[in-house]
């Protein structure tokens, strides 16, 4: 498991704040830059997939006929 893979969704989200931030300024070298752009890539792509896990378990949450949640269904591939 990576580094960015043991990140909370919101850990990486202030991350990837950070990044853009820095990138935004102009301030960073050209080098500095390109691996900032690279790290930012890998945050975005661990925060899209956080919330599509999140995502398919709020689907797969199962009601009552009145409405109330009794339990959830496995998502597949989870």
């Amino acid at each position: 498991m990576s580094e960015i893979e043991k990140l909370s969704f919101e850990e990486a989200m202030r991350e990837l704040e950070a990044t853009v931030g820095k990138l935004e300024t102009g301030e960073a070298t050209l080098e500095e830059s390109i691996k900032l752009y690279e790290r930012g890539a890998e945050l975005r792509k661990h925060c899209e997939s956080r919330l599509r896990e999140a995502e398919e378990r709020v689907e797969k949450i199962t009601l009552s006929a009145n409405g109330q949640p009794t339990g959830t269904e496995p998502a597949e591939g989870l």
